[in-house]
């Protein structure tokens, strides 16, 4: 076999589609990634660490009630602004199911009061 030497921008633009075609097939097959949402802070029970909050957006996250209101447990990053209600808040929600009949449902929230 001979060996075949490309010239430099055909290799630079053959690495550059295969990067592409790369992102292009994460894009289109990867898992899909939550939306972060804007709520408003209904209640805040620091003792439980216990979040609920509502809005027209927040009605239709997966562990809301009837009424439109979304409670969970609040994870927080180190030095988050602790919410008041009334408070906007940029969020992520997670449903996790429980492990049997007696454990309910868990709703987690990821975000932080908005300035």
């Amino acid at each position: 076999m001979a060996n075949v030497n490309l010239p430099a921008p055909i290799l630079v633009a053959g690495g550059a589609l295969c990067l592409l075609g790369g992102y292009l097939i994460g894009v289109v097959a990867g898992p899909d990634t939550p939306d972060r949402t804007t709520g408003t802070v209904t209640s805040w029970e620091a003792s439980k660490g216990r979040l609920c909050l509502s809005g027209d957006n927040v009605a239709d996250q997966d562990g809301a009630d009837e009424d439109g209101t979304l409670c969970g447990r609040w994870q927080r990053t180190a030095g988050a602004k602790t919410p008041r209600e009334g408070d906007t808040f940029r969020f992520v929600s997670v449903q996790r199911p429980g492990k049997s009949e007696d454990d309910p449902d868990q709703v987690v929230i990821y975000g932080d009061v908005v300035d």
